[in-house]
């Protein structure tokens, strides 16, 4: 059975009610007297009643599968993904490039995340960040050769001034 949107009374005549923007679209039951909606005319929109809820065996599953929050490694490599499907928790992103990682060997299906286009992703940024570093650190040479280049020329100088004095 497919499930259905109810719709607000008139939504589609005000904007503040979602006629453009779907978020805005809430469902508040009719209670007026001479509402259209709650007595049931043909083209108004439906009222949330009984027999629309879906079959017991199949609520809340997703994609016939059920869903299992994960917020570690292990909790992954515990998934069965013939019965089950990932969604992650709020996590951080190392954590979650390892369970990306793991659930595309593994071939476990994540909901709420693309783990192709995350690894991408975050690879790419790790590269740019190598491209920084690397431009970073040159300087530092130059800055030590600098400070090479400068002791030697002090040294130089002392042995002058120290060649000057004996003789």
């Amino acid at each position: 059975m497919v499930t259905r949107t109810f719709q607000r009374t008139k939504y589609f005549a005000y904007v503040k009610l979602g006629s453009r923007q779907k978020s805005m679209r809430k469902y508040r039951r009719p209670t007026g007297r001479h509402n259209k909606s709650r007595q049931k005319w043909k083209s108004r929109p439906p009222m949330v009643e009984i027999g629309y809820k879906t079959k017991g065996k199949t609520r809340g599953m997703i994609n016939n599968k059920t869903p299992v929050i994960i917020n570690n490694l292990e909790e992954l490599k515990k998934l069965n993904p013939k019965e089950n499907i990932a969604i992650i928790a709020k996590i951080g992103r190392q954590n979650k490039m390892e369970i990306a990682k793991e659930a595309l060997a593994k071939k476990i299906e994540i909901y709420n995340l693309n783990a192709n286009k995350f690894i991408k992703e975050y690879t790419r940024e790790e590269k740019i960040k190598l491209k920084e570093e690397q431009k970073e650190t040159p300087k530092k040479e130059e800055t030590k050769k600098e400070e090479k280049k400068t002791e030697v020329k002090e040294e130089t100088k002392t042995e002058h001034k120290q060649g000057e004095k004996t003789t």
